[in-house]
């Protein structure tokens, strides 16, 4: 928006240095009216945004007489050059000079600049058009005006014509709204050929240029929009994020009156409050907005107001990365559809309708048995959906005791239970907000839980642990499960209105046992995955394919990962895992004459080959958990069934370290392994034929 200044001075010259002077360090932008004593012309000064006034063109005539109501007046504080000062201090004391100049006042204000800039060792005496008849000294000094140096002066020193002030500048820059300009380097150079009386002023300009500065660089790099009014309310800051939020130019801001220009903004409340506002939401552009308002004041007085603007949907993105800092985990997705590997009917449908379900923001109820790749499917449906740039977390609800999976869910806030953490803790569904929350074995979640969950698909709303303050949460929930559901639901295991809200679109994944040369294909993956050069013979491959694969991939890799660790060229059929072989031999496929012979002297009537390597390749899977294994072999063979709780109870007693959790790992080697029959429920586990076998085996140990 165009300014207008009038510039108002004794001379013609004066007039026109002081207009190039402001066109060149303040811009072209400026339109500028010149008038003068002079030229006739100081009467007629027309209405302009700000004044820049001589005090010799006040000369005879007061200042409302000449000004206009409207506008800032700012009168001009004049200098000479630190060249020209250095020209005339160098001069022995005692010197006596004339200082000539266009009439009595500026004469007489040139001596007084000259004695403040420390010229007090020469003897001036004023000079000028109409002046007494001087005495006749061989030296004068004057500011521009040789012209009116008597003829008999032998030395003439010509400072120059005086020039306007930084301090003249910044206060015409202020009330032309164009501070930003003197931040540059013609006049940093015009500021340092000054001589100025007081070098507070110009370390004084520099301070405020280094504040602006900052302040430019701090509310462009800020994340949020800034808009600045002064005390009348005009916008003089708005920084490229509000330009952006508000949908508008630099030019339709600047200089205006944000009471015109931004109405729905609330400079006025917080003007006649003198209080500031605090996220108020406004609408803009049809997005939400949160606005907030803070006064400045400057010895009590209203100087002005910032607005900080924040788009609701930017403020959730940022919040979501701090989540992810405070966690400190890679949520991601680690696998796609690409990583799920098979070519069989029944595998493609299953991925064919997943990558369906991908495109959606329902929730998914993927079901199959153990091992059937239930959470790389998860995986793979994030990696293909709109949220896949957004947080993938998964948790296994069997994996976590009931009194920390609320909290684990939730979050909680501090002292909200004893050993919570302090300033609380947010949980997985505030870690996975605009992302997928897989929750695997959701059938293990208690009733409570079961409710509180519902709530969060129906509202979209949950509440920490312990608060009060209701969260939005805006997360595609993937539940998986190896049970039956449905009949769960209808024993009254779980609710049946939660079940319906998770399984909006079921998937169901197929076994092992029905994927056909599928077998081959993971096999061969596994085995490069391994890094193991080992082959099959074709005996050996057709057990493997007509093995059943009741643990499904996962016992699959675990038979290639005994293969590799067997460190043989070539794998024959009696190599294979004793499992497999027990269940050959249980159908016929292997007779019992190829067994691998026992070892000479060491098994009892009901001891055979297969419990034995049944029994050395439980020592291997198991690792430090093979205690509680043999005690839970041990346990069942006495022929009670019983459960994990039980189980872990009994351990106590006996002096074995074992939780329940660690208990329901070992079941899950035993069951891969063929050795215990795993039930649900009540009905407890149960050795198998082989389990009896290789108890005789470690029995001995």
């Amino acid at each position: 928006m165009e300014k207008t200044l009038a510039i108002a001075t004794w001379d013609a010259d004066s007039v026109e240095l002081y207009a190039r002077q402001v066109r060149e360090f303040l811009g072209d932008h400026i339109r500028i009216q010149t008038y003068s004593v002079q030229g006739g012309t100081i009467d007629g000064i027309a209405p302009a945004d700000a004044y820049l006034v001589s005090t010799c063109a006040l000369i005879g005539r007061e200042l409302a007489q000449i000004i206009p109501d409207s506008g800032a007046v700012v009168i001009t504080e004049v200098r000479i050059t630190r060249e020209g000062l250095q020209r005339i201090i160098g001069l022995p004391r005692g010197t006596r000079a004339l200082l000539v100049n266009i009439n009595q006042p500026m004469a007489t204000e040139t001596i007084a600049l000259l004695n403040q800039l420390g010229v007090g060792q020469i003897q001036l005496t004023p000079y000028y058009p109409g002046a007494p008849e001087p005495p006749h000294l061989p030296l004068a000094i004057t500011t521009g005006e040789r012209r009116y140096v008597p003829h008999w002066v032998e030395e003439v020193i010509d400072l120059g014509p005086r020039l306007l002030s930084a301090n003249t500048f910044i206060e015409l820059a202020f009330h032309l709204k164009c501070e930003h300009r003197l931040d540059r380097p013609a006049f940093l150079s015009y500021l340092s050929s000054l001589a100025e009386h007081a070098y507070s002023i110009e370390r004084m300009f520099h301070r405020s240029i280094q504040v602006e500065s900052i302040f430019d660089l701090f509310q462009q790099t800020l994340e949020a929009g800034v808009i600045g009014v002064d005390s009348d309310g005009t916008i003089f800051a708005c920084n490229a994020k509000a330009e952006a939020i508000l949908e508008l130019a630099p030019r339709d801001l600047l200089d205006r009156k944000a009471q015109q220009s931004l109405p729905f903004l609330p400079f006025e409340e917080c003007f006649s409050d003198r209080k500031a506002i605090s996220a108020r939401m406004v609408e803009i552009g049809g997005s939400p907005v949160s606005v907030s308002i803070q006064p400045v004041f400057r010895s009590g007085d209203l100087i002005g107001a910032f607005c900080i603007l924040q788009r609701f949907r930017d403020e959730e993105k940022r919040q979501q990365k701090i989540r992810r800092q405070i966690l400190g985990k890679g949520h991601v997705t680690k696998y796609t559809f690409d990583s799920i590997v098979g070519q069989s009917p029944a595998l493609l449908t299953a991925k064919s309708l997943a990558r369906k379900m991908a495109a959606s923001s329902s929730a998914i109820l993927i079901s199959g048995e153990s091992g059937t790749g239930k959470e790389l499917f998860a995986h793979a449906i994030h990696a293909a959906s709109t949220r896949s740039r957004e947080p993938f977390v998964a948790i296994n609800c069997a994996a976590i005791p009931d009194s920390l999976l609320e909290s684990q869910l939730f979050g909680y806030e501090e002292g909200a239970f004893t050993g919570a953490r302090k300033g609380g803790h947010i949980g997985f569904f505030e870690a996975a907000r605009s992302g997928t929350l897989f929750l695997d074995e959701i059938e293990a979640m208690s009733p409570l839980l079961q409710v509180k969950l519902l709530r969060v698909l129906q509202e979209k709303e949950i509440v920490r642990v312990g608060g009060v303050d209701v969260i939005y949460v805006d997360v595609r929930i993937i539940a998986a499960t190896n049970e039956d559901l449905p009949a769960i639901v209808r024993q009254g295991g779980f609710r049946k209105d939660l079940y319906y809200r998770l399984s909006v679109l079921p998937l169901s994944l197929p076994p092992l046992r029905e994927r056909g040369e599928d077998v081959r294909l993971l096999f061969e993956k596994i085995r490069e995955g391994l890094g193991a050069g080992f082959s099959l013979t074709p005996a050996a491959w057709e057990l493997l394919m007509a093995h059943p694969w009741e643990g499904n991939v996962r016992e699959l890799h675990n038979c290639v990962e005994y293969l590799a660790y067997l460190d043989q060229p070539v794998i024959h059929r009696a190599d294979l895992p004793a499992t497999i072989l027990a269940r050959a031999r249980e159908r016929g496929d292997l007779p019992r004459e190829e067994a691998v012979p026992a070892p000479g002297g060491m098994a009892p009537a009901r001891e055979g080959p297969a419990g034995e390597e049944a029994a050395r390749a439980l020592r291997r899977r198991a690792g430090q958990l093979f205690p509680v294994c043999r005690f839970v072999l041990g346990e069942l063979e006495k022929g009670s069934s019983m459960g994990r709780k039980s189980l872990a109870a009994l351990a106590g007693e006996a002096g074995v370290p074992a939780s329940e959790q660690s208990v329901r790992t070992a079941l899950t080697y035993l069951e891969e392994q063929g050795l215990v029959e795993v039930r649900r429920g009540r009905a407890g586990s149960r050795l198998t034929s082989l389990g009896e076998t290789a108890m005789g085996y470690l029995g001995q140990e």
